[in-house]
């Protein structure tokens, strides 16, 4: 599974939080409003990696460029679970401690999705 590094996951946040699709220009704004000023040609070599990674997709058609977010932040957090999840040797000891470094909400939202699994 491809990463993100941190210029990426910052893009990735803007394109997540979005309600629609962002031109460079766009993710320069909201990047901006954290602290951070890049350059739209910075911003779009990382929207390019990240085409190329499969996590955005472009509408050429319209000028300038928009970017949107193949998949949701939820899918790519899951994705990186099961990966960390896949290469571990020892499944169980991974869950149990995982499991036991959970909040008492997070663990009574486990039981009630696996409730419903099963």
């Amino acid at each position: 599974m491809a990463t993100l590094g941190e210029l990426e996951r910052a893009v990735m946040d803007a394109l997540w939080d979005a309600d629609g699709a962002l031109s460079a220009y766009d993710v320069q704004h909201e990047l901006e409003a954290e602290g951070r000023t890049l350059a739209v040609t910075t911003l779009l070599t990382v929207l390019s990696r990240l085409e190329k990674k499969g996590f955005v997709s472009s509408d050429r058609s319209v000028r300038p460029h928009h970017y949107t977010a193949i998949s949701s932040r939820a899918d790519h957090v899951a994705e990186l679970m099961h990966s960390v999840l896949g290469g571990a040797g020892d499944r169980t000891a991974v869950l149990e401690r995982f499991v036991g470094g959970v909040s008492d909400e997070d663990a009574a939202i486990l039981r009630q999705l696996l409730g419903h699994s099963g």
